[in-house]
């Protein structure tokens, strides 16, 4: 089965971190998508860094995809939340589902579990502009932390895209397409995750037998001895078997 690799989190805040990933993955003759976030955090705009738009041009006129990648990525504070969780009608996460995502899965970084569909459309609205005015041409929408509220993918249909993913499946939302997949991913909030996650990847890459493999890199992994190792053992496990664009999983 084939393996679609990205790198995920792509942002000036993390250049130097995506420019070593990059450089593994050229070794791996893999390249990687790149799930670009328009305003890391809310500290990082994109368009404020014009050397780092011209480094993503250059990477997708060399063949990477570019994915728009949530708006800021980072959640509401949890005291916002908590005001947040009357509003379950008008597509609000409830406060249980707010919780497993953003404390337990993803430390804070689930950004799409915490709006409204009206807050939907219009980070989804400056993040595209955002991009297009970076001069890129945006191949697919992937939610930070892959949480997706279950309004989100007619909303991406809606506006053509041909390319999502969550924690288990892909999809084309434009052609209501779907499919099983693993996701092979760490995490280094804490040593215990760390360690579990690479655990869980050495494991889980032979589900590949069966079903299509995404490698999914993360700027912070690059931070790591153990992670950089983990990373490159996975790319060269990928060599010969990788989807040039997300939709090829849906072959």
């Amino acid at each position: 089965m084939q393996v679609h690799v990205s790198i995920h989190d792509v942002s000036p805040a993390w250049a130097d971190e995506v420019e070593l990933a990059l450089e593994y993955a050229a070794a791996a003759s893999v390249k990687p998508a790149l799930l670009v976030v328009p305003n890391f955090h809310g500290a990082w705009p994109l368009l404020e860094h014009p050397k780092f738009c011209a480094r993503l041009r250059e990477l997708q006129a060399s063949g990477h995809e570019i994915y728009l990648h949530g708006f800021f990525h980072k959640s509401r504070p949890e005291a916002e939340a908590r005001v947040l969780e009357s509003g379950a009608a008008s597509g609000r996460p409830s406060r249980l589902g707010w919780l497993f995502a953003q404390k337990i899965v993803s430390g804070g970084e689930a950004e799409y579990r915490d709006v409204s569909r009206a807050e939907a459309e219009g980070r989804l609205n400056d993040g595209e502009r955002v991009l297009r005015e970076a001069g890129l041409t945006i191949d697919g929408f992937v939610a930070p932390a892959w949480a997706m509220p279950p309004w989100l993918l007619p909303m991406l249909a809606e506006r053509g895209y041909r390319f999502t993913e969550d924690h288990l499946r892909v999809y084309d939302p434009a052609r209501a397409k779907t499919r099983a997949s693993v996701v092979l991913n760490y995490a280094s909030r804490s040593p215990a995750r760390l360690l579990s996650t690479v655990a869980y990847c050495r494991i889980a890459k032979y589900a590949r037998a069966v079903l299509p493999a995404r490698v999914a890199i993360h700027p912070a992994d690059m931070r790591f001895d153990l992670l950089r190792r983990e990373v490159q053992s996975l790319l060269s496990w990928s060599r010969g078997h990788v989807a040039a664009r997300g939709e090829d999983l849906l072959a």
